[in-house]
């Protein structure tokens, strides 16, 4: 056995013990509003979108119909807190218009269709996919792209090779469990600043094995 696949095995156990069922961090209550909460936290915290997605939801709507109605300046005037309100403004306006005009309303359940739509890349893609429809997907954040290269994972050269990597180390049937399990043991335990890997229980373990964990 490779050092790789012994260092995701450990990963893997460790994740299992410390976040058995791991919430999913965006507040919503259908495919729509996951979708509107996943554009609206690019570049932007968990806990920043979930207190602004009520206010949007209930002043404005949580339904295509409604926001394709509502007009840019007031989607964005609500979501200013979030940061690049016009581009994320513009983005959910236009794809609840494309999803009431081409989709009858409803979320569209394949990747092309879902990045045709407008501020949808490939990682918001995955995690509509992953949580809302229930297929295998590995949406790879900052926090799991940090982890992956810190833990000897993936090279960490970008996060289409980090996906591809993880993907090909861990069955596709664990794939949106450990998506949620690596996003919460990152902000708990393996944060980008203050990393203090003898109290990270994966780097720990990592280490005392003789496998490579990196700064």
């Amino acid at each position: 056995m490779d050092e790789v696949t012994k260092s995701a095995r450990i990963v893997g156990r460790i994740l299992n013990q410390e976040f058995p069922n791991p919430d999913i961090p965006l507040s919503h209550h259908d495919a729509f509003t996951l979708l509107v909460s996943v554009v609206l936290s690019a570049q932007c915290t968990d806990e920043r979108v979930n207190q602004v997605t009520p206010v949007l939801f209930s002043r404005l709507g949580d339904t295509p119909q409604e926001l394709a109605r509502a007009s840019i300046e007031n989607i964005r005037e609500i979501i200013r807190p979030c940061g690049l309100s016009l581009a994320k403004s513009k983005a959910i306006h236009g794809l609840s218009e494309l999803i009431v005009d081409n989709h009858q309303s409803e979320v569209p359940k394949t990747f092309p269709e879902l990045e045709a739509l407008p501020g949808v890349g490939h990682k918001t893609a995955s995690v509509v996919m992953s949580h809302a429809f229930g297929v295998p997907a590995f949406p790879v954040d900052t926090h799991i792209h940090r982890c992956a290269r810190r833990w000897g994972l993936s090279d960490g050269s970008s996060v289409v090779q980090t996906e591809s990597d993880l993907k090909a180390l861990f069955p596709r049937s664990r794939w949106n469990l450990l998506h949620l399990q690596i996003i919460h043991y990152a902000r708990k335990f393996c944060p980008a600043r203050g990393h203090k890997p003898e109290e990270c229980p994966i780097c720990a373990e990592l280490s005392s094995k003789g496998l490579p964990v990196y700064a």
